[in-house]
């Protein structure tokens, strides 16, 4: 079975390739360095064409609000009319847990239009929701640093490991699609102000964080439920000690 991961070379795109190709498949790395354009459209048909799934897991490379929503519009629209051509039978795209209840953001607006589009495609589909990686506290950290604080909300987050995510992203390639999405999580629900201390304290980063109810982050402002899970999910095993080890350990 041929496997398209648009985004192959990233974060989670590399570890869902390795896994995919660990397993026998024939994977194809969907990136510009590799001819695959899901902006211009250049060597996308080629690509698509007799692939049975496409695993979409790019990312736009601003967060500026119209910028992203350009992006995952203009991306979604090529990659679906594409795999409709190709007969596709099953779309799969990484969104993020909440993109529904974050829509003051920008970006949230923008993964918003992306679902809809892949709703409205005549392709298979599933969509997994999952919560932010242990990978982006340092991003987190860095948009929320004014001198030496970082003011950040209270609001519980469940933050889930590229590793785990990367299993799921795998294990849906190789089920049915569900015609609709599914959240993914971490095994352990925590404040994000007081997640952020622990992180900077175990890399004795010296920033002082300031907990703030009315901290946005990425521009809306969070709740306990803005980034949790609401209903079922699938709960991944590798909590935030374990992922700090291992990922000091590979340094």
């Amino acid at each position: 079975m041929k496997i398209l991961v648009i985004g192959g070379s990233g974060l989670i795109g590399s570890k869902v390739v390795n896994n995919l190709r660990q397993l026998g498949y024939d994977v194809l790395v969907g990136s510009p360095s590799n001819g695959i354009n899901i902006l211009t459209g250049e060597g996308l048909d080629d690509a698509v064409k007799g692939a049975q799934v496409v695993i979409d897991l790019s990312n736009s490379p601003s967060f500026e609000d119209q910028a992203v929503l350009d992006f995952f519009e203009t991306a979604g629209r090529n990659l679906l009319a594409a795999e409709e051509k190709a007969g596709v039978k099953h779309h799969i795209a990484l969104s993020v847990v909440g993109t529904d209840r974050m829509l003051e953001s920008g970006y949230f607006r923008a993964k918003m239009a992306q679902e809809n589009l892949i709703k409205q495609s005549k392709v298979p589909y599933t969509i997994v929701r999952s919560t932010q990686f242990f990978e982006f506290l340092s991003g987190i950290a860095q948009f929320g640093t004014v001198g030496n604080e970082i003011r950040l909300s209270p609001a519980h987050v469940q933050p889930i490991s590229s590793d785990d995510i990367a299993a799921v992203v795998t294990d849906t390639a190789l089920e049915q699609p569900i015609n609709s999405s599914f959240d993914a999580a971490g095994p352990e629900k925590v404040g994000l102000a007081e997640l952020m201390k622990r992180y900077l304290d175990a890399l004795g980063d010296q920033r002082v964080v300031v907990v703030d109810p009315k901290a946005a982050y990425y521009g809306a402002q969070i709740n306990d439920q803005s980034l949790t899970p609401t209903g079922a999910a699938r709960i991944a095993t590798t909590g935030f000690s374990a992922w700090l080890s291992k990922s000091q350990s590979a340094k």
